[in-house]
């Protein structure tokens, strides 16, 4: 039976994990795409809402049987779609991104009909071309420099966070 022993250089370097007190999980929810449309939506849903009712309070109408039953399902509509319309642009009904130190990846995550969160998206931090940062937004673009999503940053400290996990891996743009 041969013995050897191995040098120092025989053996392959070790691996350097993240310290588990500066690998924190970050997670960003999504801000509405376009805030005038949002505000349009609001109004326009809350009118519906309010006409909805509006419509038995107003007086001069008349009461025969078919006109009360058109009257409820107008009414009925106005109502459903004006809360449709309110609820569209919802905080709820927007994707969170989740940036994972540990897996070096980052994950859109959306709520499914049960309120769960599903993963829609799933990128490895090597597969992201850069990321751009300003006072409350980060942009990430794509190996292609087209932009992959744009979300809101809350403070500075997220932002910091978010600068040191992206650093060695991604370009950083300013």
């Amino acid at each position: 039976m041969n013995m050897q022993a191995l040098s120092r250089t025989d053996m392959p370097s070790p691996v350097v994990m993240p310290s588990f007190q500066d690998a924190v999980p970050l997670i960003l929810s999504f801000a509405p795409n376009q805030p005038l449309r949002t505000l349009m939506f609001r109004i326009v849903g809350t009118a519906m809402v309010l006409s909805a009712s509006g419509m038995w309070l107003m007086p001069g109408s008349q009461n025969t049987a078919d006109l009360v039953l058109i009257k409820l399902g107008v009414s009925v509509f106005f109502f459903l779609l004006g809360l449709a319309l309110l609820m569209r642009n919802h905080s709820d009904n927007q994707p969170d991104a989740y940036f994972d130190p540990i897996r070096g990846e980052l994950r859109v995550l959306q709520k499914n009909n049960r309120g769960r969160p599903q993963t829609v998206l799933r990128r490895s931090y090597d597969s992201l071309g850069s990321a751009r940062f300003t006072n409350d937004m980060l942009e990430m673009y794509d190996v292609d420099g087209t932009i992959l999503m744009r979300l809101p940053i809350e403070n500075a400290d997220i932002r910091n966070a978010l600068r040191t996990q992206l650093g060695g891996v991604i370009n950083m743009a300013n």
